[in-house]
């Protein structure tokens, strides 16, 4: 695993975590997010159609590594996606991207010290059809200066060879997501009934070259 300067280990596989339950319909965000689209369809007498074709925020938390909880261990936590909160965004024309059908606004907030603050880190947006992060890291906030970061899927081990020209073109608005490669299929249980989410201890180890999955 490359790690950046902006994010560590434990931050990089906490990302790798949190793509894990987002792409997965039927982990607690995806069923969240549901919950939250079909209650906001009804505030406006709209007609509920499938919730990944309005646009959501997802807010992901890294939380210090040593940080305790009162109800829940740090590591049940990330496996169950607790760190992620969903929204639809109700006013698009309000985000800081233009973000075509198909992706998704994404702030990523961090904790310094324990029990400390989350500050914000990152913004982007989620790409479904990919399964993919695409980030702009802060890296000087005073300065301006942003790093780029790209978190794929890390059990999708098929991602097409032109995944990257076809991310680009997508998020120019030259190509609609539906020309998109639906890799995002074989790791959502809405989908595929035969994939098995992987806990947080089997991402950090898969991580660390220890274990695969």
């Amino acid at each position: 695993m490359q790690v950046l300067g902006a994010f560590n280990k434990f931050e990089q596989c906490v990302l790798n975590m949190a793509l894990i339950n987002i792409c997965d319909s039927e982990s607690y965000v995806g069923q969240e997010m549901r919950g939250q689209y079909n209650a906001w369809k009804r505030t406006t007498d709209e007609t509920v159609y499938n919730p990944w074709l309005d646009i959501h925020k997802f807010t992901i938390y890294l939380p210090h590594p040593d940080q305790e909880y009162e109800d829940v261990t740090l590591e049940e936590g990330l496996t169950k996606g607790y760190n992620i909160e969903v929204e639809p965004v109700k006013d698009p024309s309000k985000l800081v991207y233009n973000i075509p059908e198909g992706g998704h606004f994404v702030v990523v907030l961090k904790q310094r010290l324990v029990n400390g603050n989350f500050e914000i880190a990152a913004t982007g947006i989620f790409v479904r059809s990919l399964g993919i992060l695409s980030l702009d890291v802060i890296v000087d906030p005073d300065e301006g200066e942003y790093q780029s970061l790209m978190v794929k899927h890390p059990i999708i081990r098929d991602y097409p060879q032109d995944w990257e020209t076809k991310l680009k073109m997508f998020l120019q608005g030259e190509i609609r997501g539906e020309e998109l490669s639906r890799v995002v299929g074989y790791v959502d249980r809405g989908l595929n009934r035969d994939f098995r989410p992987p806990s947080w201890n089997e991402v950090y180890l898969g991580a660390s070259g220890f274990a695969g999955f």
